[in-house]
């Protein structure tokens, strides 16, 4: 699914090594996935950008072929803070050489970008969000309608073991929920899958240590994230480079949120954004308007 990319294995601490691809020429750029997925989120798009950038395609801490290290205690999720993947994320990319870069990011990915954008500021030249507001915000504001669709926000953030047994147990019942229709961007059927990436993203739910650390980075969403966001809004500390943001019209962000507004409320540089025609999946959805907006943005 990636010709030309070379496969490597960045250790970013003695326990942790993260996976990637990289290919291509010209400024470095990097893609980061979301949740139930891989890297294999931007096989649509990756054949046509290797020319004009050099693209660093990464499976997050606990997705994939990436470690999935082990929470300290049940009540500390901080090894899946979205700190700490930022962290992961920055020291692969300045053991390839880059001290700069820019990063196009979806879902759980997009919120990593967020954490990246306001820890390493120096680091990040441009940054794209895919479908997400910040995740402090969607907390706060949340309501019933957005609790029905964002259901798995809840469920995954239960106790272990209960919604790791579930997901293995029945995990047809939660891909058909996740990859079918009615999910977030109310697409019905399959017809925009690539049936060898929705295999990898299946395989997910089979790995007790993957499906773990998935609900690991939700549990850490909802505890330590939104401390450091809170701790970040009162030391007024935000995204300093440009930021574009594309959410899909079927989705829930559209609709539920102004996503301009909110992703201003935590920049401090320029943001831009549409709502194109799609649900929560754009990179699979609609390849062609995202590599648009990706070439025009990134330029």
């Amino acid at each position: 699914m990636f010709e030309g990319f070379k496969e490597f294995k960045t250790a970013v601490s003695p326990d942790i090594s993260i996976h990637g691809i990289k290919s291509g020429s010209g400024p470095p750029l990097l893609l980061l996935h979301g949740f139930p997925q891989t890297h294999h989120i931007w096989h649509k798009i990756t054949p046509s950008l290797v020319s004009d950038f050099t693209v660093i395609n990464l499976d997050l801490r606990g997705y994939g072929q990436s470690s999935k290290p082990p929470s300290s205690t049940k009540e500390n999720h901080a090894p899946y803070s979205k700190s700490a993947m930022a962290a992961d994320c920055v020291a692969v990319m300045s053991s390839l050489g880059y001290s700069k870069f820019r990063i196009c990011s979806h879902d759980r990915g997009a919120r990593v970008a967020h954490k990246l954008c306001v820890d390493y500021p120096e680091a990040v030249e441009k940054v794209m969000l895919l479908d997400i507001a910040p995740t402090l915000t969607m907390f706060e504001k949340t309501d019933m309608d957005f609790a029905r669709a964002y259901f798995h926000w809840f469920f995954l953030t239960q106790p272990e073991p209960f919604p790791e047994e579930l997901l293995m147990k029945e995990k047809d019942i939660f891909g058909q929920k996740f990859f079918g229709g009615g999910y977030a961007g109310k697409i019905e059927g399959k017809g925009f899958w690539d049936e060898a990436a929705l295999k990898e993203y299946m395989k997910l739910f089979e790995n007790k240590d993957c499906v773990h650390a998935m609900c690991e980075d939700y549990r850490a969403a909802a505890t330590i994230d939104l401390e450091e966001a809170r701790k970040d809004r009162e030391e007024g500390r935000k995204i300093k480079c440009p930021v574009r943001v594309l959410v899909g019209k079927k989705g829930v962000v559209a609709t539920k949120f102004d996503y301009l507004q909110e992703w201003r409320d935590v920049s401090e540089g320029d943001v831009t954004g549409d709502a194109v025609d799609a649900g929560h999946y754009i990179a699979e959805e609609l390849p062609d308007v995202l590599l648009k907006h990706i070439k025009e943005f990134f330029a």
